[in-house]
């Protein structure tokens, strides 16, 4: 019974942390000719609260609900959105989980390797549209590359700082009500 009680608790704060970035999403703030918003940063906080697969899944969901239906992309973006987030908490989950105890420095380890995946298959997934979908020269596809690299980069630079604030912030309060602990028992 005591395993049933958990998957609801999880499965249940994994829809929470979808439905957050998904919302979050919605608002983007101008900053230097880009759009910097805190969705990356919710991506990676689903990881760190939730673990790789959880977490990722709460990312991916989160983040491909938003593409479909507020985004107007096609099924092919909205899976490789899915994907390229999930991946990211994935990763940010991982090295969370992978620590016998959880310090700022691998907080931010965690949160910098998953910003830092997120923007590699952001740009892979730009090169290969460019390069061989739209059919592109070389030089434009760098040229495209590089346009996108600058926002990316200041996202995971927000996404960085941000994360960890936002899961010092929520911990106390998981703990507390012992949300956390029916989650993943042991956990953080």
């Amino acid at each position: 019974m005591r395993r049933r009680t958990a998957s609801v608790y999880s499965i249940t704060f994994m829809a929470v942390m979808a439905a957050l970035v998904y919302v979050v999403t919605l608002f983007r703030f101008p900053l230097l000719g880009s759009k910097v918003h805190f969705a990356n940063a919710i991506c990676l906080l689903s990881g760190l609260l939730l673990g790789p697969v959880q977490g990722g899944v709460a990312a991916g969901l989160g983040s491909a609900l938003y593409d479909a239906l507020a985004g107007g992309y096609d099924l092919v973006n909205v899976l490789i959105t899915f994907v390229s987030k999930f991946l990211m908490a994935w990763v940010c989950g991982r090295i969370v989980r992978s620590a016998e105890r959880l310090s700022l420095r691998r907080l931010l380890v965690a949160a910098a390797a998953g910003s830092l995946t997120y923007v590699a298959a952001y740009m892979l997934k730009t090169f290969v549209f460019q390069r061989f979908v739209y059919g592109y020269p070389l030089d434009a596809t760098w040229a495209t590359m590089v346009s996108k690299l600058i926002p990316s980069l200041i996202n995971a630079a927000v996404s960085l700082v941000a994360a960890p604030v936002f899961y010092h912030g929520l911990l106390p309060a998981l703990r507390k009500s012992g949300v956390l602990e029916k989650m993943n028992p042991g956990a953080l």
